[in-house]
């Protein structure tokens, strides 16, 4: 494996990490009015996800492997741990699991997949 590739595998982990610890605390919310609380919290799980899809298909990029292939795996692994993520926040104390939320994650993942859909990050 290259040093190009261990770092592109590196940001990967390093980011689910930080969804991990996000997802475990106990109550994120801002103090803002609920209004608001719920909309920055349903764009940061979108951005989470697109965040982790763009590493995803970079990190994968390096391998000698079919730009389709590279897409659906990125959004395979991506919903994939949207899905534990979820079920993770369930046995959090003040969080809950919302399959809503993983449909929001789905379409920050499937916007980056779409939009790197054309062009291959290198």
């Amino acid at each position: 494996m290259s040093l190009k590739n261990t770092k592109n595998w590196l940001l990967v982990f390093i980011w689910v990490g930080l969804i991990f610890f996000l997802s475990h605390q106990p109550d994120l919310e801002s103090g803002l009015p609920q209004t608001f609380d719920f909309l920055f919290g349903k764009l940061a799980h979108f951005l989470e996800y697109a965040v982790l899809t763009f590493l995803l298909i970079r990190a994968l990029s390096n391998y000698q492997i079919s730009k389709r292939k590279i897409l659906c795996l990125a959004v395979a692994l991506s919903i994939l741990y949207a899905f534990s993520d979820e079920y993770h926040q369930g046995f959090i104390p003040g969080r809950d699991s919302s399959f809503n939320d993983i449909v929001v994650d789905s379409l920050g993942i499937l916007l980056t997949a779409w939009l790197n859909k054309g062009k291959m990050i290198k």
